[in-house]
């Protein structure tokens, strides 16, 4: 081929060149040659105008000029072949030999670009070829592509792949999709490799190549270019486009039968917020057709329907601290330490010397771990919040647990320090398979069903009940979505963030975020609550109630203790009250004075209150103590009560519990009582009393019963009978009334020398404001009404 093409060819069109180029040089060359053809063409202007112009032989001219032209082009005489081309390109235009015309004027640029004299000139031309080929109409569409495909690639040797995206995307056109789908991802290409990088074109013109391959039903060819787009859509807030590119991704991966894949797309839309109602129903229905296609069970981590709210996770758990209702858990620790603090032995115990050893209430090992007790529940509280405006409905919301012997733990922290991203990694799995929450038997899950309305965010309250001793780990939440969708989420990963940030802080992390505890064995625990506390009462109401304590376990405990934050409004009652009747027990009787008195201190003091020795709580049987509570002021009062207790089994690594009961009361204005007193003018030692009375109330009456003196110092006598002073039984809601009382000091007719002269009751200290003539007046100096008045 070298000797054929060296020795034959090449001196053949050298010939041929030489020969040709005289034949041209003898016709159209010259000054005389010119005129003559410019005269010779001038009569086939009015010509009608064609897309190929006139037919030109092969031994015509023309012919002639062009196969000089392209040996020329052939050889690399570019010079030589860029001066026929030219001279050829009048003649075309004067014949309105479009199509000739373009074709000269589209080598004229090629000619251009290899000699890289002008670069104007060859972009020039090869505008003016393409532009010329689109005139044309469909005759000249293939040319066109082919000049475009020319130009392009023109451009791009230049670096400018700008204007050759631009020409790509011109070339492009609508029809057949296929064609232009390969040309807008050119273009996407031509995008990417600008300087600097049109990203968001490329992505844009990617996604658009997509949607015509898929017309073409090329669909490898949409879901690579779609993959292909969402490596620009992941860094941009184009939230719309990216849900509609991983959607077509996962419907067409369905198509081809990979099923996993399409379903790994499709779930990045399903917390689609932002999208419409309508959308929102499309991508859940046919997320749902999809996975019924395939027939099985998946389980998906991190499962974004329904979104997690993991800044409202909340930890609640028992360990020597046991509460009686959720209310008490809310309430901060603090408050619960400063009233604690006179029961507990660790913090009542005060050292006289550094020799003497602060006891031990826990173990070494305990005291830096959470700590709970087999048979109690630990309880997660986490939000499910739903981001779409449609209601789904979830099933089987449960915790994913862990747990591991004391060897293993100790083998754990071992590797911990050196292992702990294969550590995440092993979570993860076990998140995914769902394996560490089916250990039945050795601790208990709750599973609840939940329904979400459009854009609802629920607290759901999950329990895991540890049976034996060992170390539980709180995994993650486990839920399903439908019966095919298995959803996981991993609290291990958000946690470990803050771990590292409270260790370089050197601060002690708090027991809420440590989902780790060391189970210990079962220990006693009382459960009370306070039977018939009204929510909503009128001030100055007075009423008995009952604490109720309670020990399931057959363990019984000891040492009982009790103390009360607001002793204006709540009150340990004595025992003897309990069998009486309330208000009965609170009447006056005789011979009562000298024993109530003794019993004043006793339950006025704000002292801890310590249960009798003999009162022992287990099994069954609820252990009552009275309790007396009276509203002082009106307003919204918080009610706390800790009960201290040990156990009765000394072998235990928990030596005391407390019990924690908290209760919120409403308090309503009643009666506004004000008085006024001014001294006798007729006698020394008495006074005149004016009480005024109003009922704040809007629709509550009252009835006045009595009016005391505390303190018995004081005699009470009323100056007007008492139809006059009160003319109804009942004082209505905003009634008022005013009455007026003479007091007299009844001090200097009593013995100095009694010793109870400052509590025993006097005949005169009470007066009776009821129109009943036999109803009988409550005794103030005796307990709770004395007590409530100290405070």
């Amino acid at each position: 081929m070298q000797d054929l093409s060296s020795k034959h060819i090449i001196p053949h069109m050298e010939q041929k060149i030489r020969v040709l180029n005289q034949q041209v040089s003898a016709t159209r060359k010259g000054f005389k040659n010119q005129i003559k053809n410019l005269w010779w063409r001038k009569g086939k202007e009015d010509m009608p105008e064609s897309f190929n112009g006139l037919m030109y032989t092969f031994s015509s001219i023309e012919s002639q000029i062009r196969v000089l032209a392209d040996y020329a082009f052939v050889l690399r005489d570019y010079e030589l072949a860029v001066s026929n081309y030219r001279l050829l390109s009048t003649d075309y235009k004067l014949d309105k030999a479009w199509k000739r015309y373009a074709g000269v004027q589209e080598m004229m640029g090629l000619t251009y670009f290899m000699l890289d004299q002008s670069r104007k000139e060859a972009e020039y031309c090869m505008e003016n070829a393409f532009n010329t080929y689109l005139k044309i109409g469909l005759a000249g569409q293939r040319n066109a592509i082919r000049c475009g495909l020319w130009w392009a690639e023109m451009l791009k040797t230049r670096d400018q792949f700008k204007e050759a995206a631009a020409v790509y995307f011109r070339i492009s056109g609508e029809e057949p999709p296929l064609h232009s789908a390969v040309m807008l991802e050119q273009a996407s290409y031509c995008y990417l490799f600008a300087k600097p990088p049109m990203l968001r074109k490329y992505g844009f013109h990617l996604v658009l190549s997509g949607d015509l391959y898929k017309k073409c039903d090329q669909i490898k060819h949409a879901i690579r270019t779609y993959r292909g787009a969402l490596t620009v859509l992941k860094g941009t807030k184009w939230s719309h486009i990216r849900d509609h590119v991983h959607f077509h991704i996962g419907k067409w991966y369905a198509f081809l039968g990979l099923f996993d894949v399409a379903i790994n797309h499709i779930m990045e839309v399903l917390a689609c917020s932002h999208q419409s109602k309508t959308m929102q129903e499309l991508f859940l229905r046919d997320f749902f057709q999809i996975v019924q296609k395939t027939g099985k069970t998946f389980e998906v981590l991190r499962l974004q329907l329904p979104v997690i709210d993991t800044p409202s996770l909340k930890v609640v758990f028992e360990d020597h601290r046991t509460y009686a209702s959720s209310e008490a858990v809310s309430v901060k620790e603090s408050l619960w330490r400063s009233l604690e603090e006179d029961m507990i032995p660790s913090l009542s115990t005060i050292k006289s010397n550094w020799l003497d050893l602060q006891p031990k209430l826990l173990p070494k090992k305990y005291e830096e771990s959470n700590v709970c007790v087999a048979g109690e529940a630990v309880k997660i509280e986490i939000g499910f919040k739903n981001p779409l405006q449609i209601p789904i409905s979830i099933s089987g919301v449960s915790l994913i647990c862990k747990h591991f012997t004391r060897s293993d733990e100790i083998e754990a922290d071992a590797t911990s320090s050196t292992n702990e991203n294969g550590n995440n990694d092993r979570f993860r799995n076990i998140a995914s398979s769902g394996e560490c929450s089916s250990d039945v038997s050795s601790f208990i899950v709750s599973e609840i069903d939940i329904s979400l309305g459009g854009g609802e965010t629920l607290l759901v309250k999950l329990t895991v009940t540890p049976k034996l001793e060992y170390t539980l780990k709180v995994v993650g939440v486990r839920w399903k979505l439908s019966d095919s969708i298995a959803g996981f989420y991993n609290f291990n990963s958000d946690f470990v963030k803050k771990t590292v940030a409270k260790r370089r802080s050197k601060t002690k992390r708090p027991m809420t975020d440590n989902l780790e505890f060391m189970v210990i064995k079962t220990l006693p625990k009382v459960e009370g609550f306070i039977r018939h506390v009204p929510k909503t009462v009128y001030a100055g109401d007075l009423r008995r109630l009952d604490l109720v304590l309670k020990n399931p376990s057959a363990i019984s405990v000891k040492n009982m203790k009790m103390k009360i934050s607001h002793t204006r409004f709540l009150l340990i009652g004595n025992q003897e009250v309990t069998d009486l009747e309330f208000p009965a027990c609170l009447e006056k009787k005789t011979n009562s004075a000298r024993i109530d008195a003794q019993t004043i201190t006793n339950y006025a003091s704000d002292s801890v209150f310590q249960f009798p020795e003999d009162a022992l709580i287990h099994g069954e049987t609820p252990f009552v103590w009275p309790l007396w509570i009276r509203a002082a002021t009106h307003g919204n009062i918080s009610l706390y009560i800790t009960v201290y207790y040990e156990m009765g089994d000394t072998s235990t690594a928990m030596k005391y519990r407390t019990l924690r009961i908290h209760y919120n009361l409403e308090v309503l204005p009643s009666l506004a009582v004000s008085f006024q007193i001014s001294p006798c003018p007729l006698r020394l030692g008495e006074f005149l009393v004016r009480m005024d009375v109003v009922n704040r109330t809007s629709s509550k009456s009252f009835q006045v019963h009595q009016l005391s003196s505390v303190g018995n110092a004081w005699e009470i006598s009323l100056l007007r009978p008492i139809d006059a002073i009160f003319p109804s039984d009942l004082l209505l809601a905003g009634q008022a009334l005013s009455c007026f009382f003479k007091l007299k000091n009844s001090r200097k007719s009593v013995p100095i020398d009694d010793e109870y002269s400052s509590t025993s009751p006097h005949e005169g200290s009470d007066v009776s404001l009821s129109h009943g003539s036999n109803d009988l007046l409550f005794d103030i100096s005796r307990s709770p009404l004395v007590d409530f008045h100290h405070y």
